[in-house]
């Protein structure tokens, strides 16, 4: 009998406040916003424009130092 008031415990304690958490359920008809993509790609495109241009400086500085040693 302890053995199973010890195991509600733990459920009470431990895995009934992540339900209680939980987030609240999404509008009907979807979400409100226009133009209806609505995926933010700002922040992702400015990190890929930069990492590009990381890359392609190093390919240039690494061609123009090989072409130095030849």
């Amino acid at each position: 009998m302890k053995k199973l008031a010890y195991l509600s415990l733990v459920f009470l304690v431990l895995v009934l406040p992540e339900f209680m958490n939980a987030a609240p359920p999404p509008p009907p008809g979807g979400a409100p916003c226009w133009p209806p993509p609505c995926v933010p790609v700002d922040g992702g495109i400015v990190a890929l424009m930069a990492a590009g241009a990381i890359y392609a400086s190093k390919k240039i500085y690494d061609r123009k130092k090989q072409k130095s040693l030849h």
